[in-house]
């Protein structure tokens, strides 16, 4: 299913549970490959994306998000029918709250996959590389 869906968001952009949709490349941590999946995202103050490695509150991060951290330069986002190479950077203190209060305000089921779980959602801004 991820790749089906990670094809039709490259073509024309798309929703993914209700969210803008973004196929989402990084760079396997193991395996060196590369990996694209779906992700839903939510606009940064200052052009970036925002997402939430959610996994829909399960106990562990998806695992494109340790692809990210293992790999942060080597991520690229096709959105709204353009390809952007990216930087991942992980939010922490107050630039985290100020993105968890956008992203719940604007779906709040976020705030229940908080709920879920014992550890706090990572939020992670996809900044442009120039």
């Amino acid at each position: 299913m991820n790749r089906l869906m990670a094809r039709r968001v490259r073509r024309r952009g798309a929703k993914f549970l209700g969210f803008n949709a973004m196929a989402l490349t990084t760079v396997g941590r193991k395996s060196g490959l590369e990996r694209t999946t779906p992700v839903g995202w939510f606009p940064g103050t200052d052009g970036s994306w925002l997402v939430v490695a959610s996994a829909a509150g399960a106990p562990g991060n998806p695992d494109w998000y340790y692809n990210l951290a293992a790999h942060p330069d080597q991520v690229r986002i096709d959105v709204d029918g353009k390809t952007v190479d990216v930087r991942a950077e992980q939010l922490h203190g107050p630039e985290r709250a100020q993105a968890w209060d956008q992203i719940t305000t604007a779906a709040p089921r976020f705030a229940q996959y908080q709920v879920k779980t014992d550890r706090e959602l990572p939020v992670i801004r996809l900044v442009p590389r120039h």
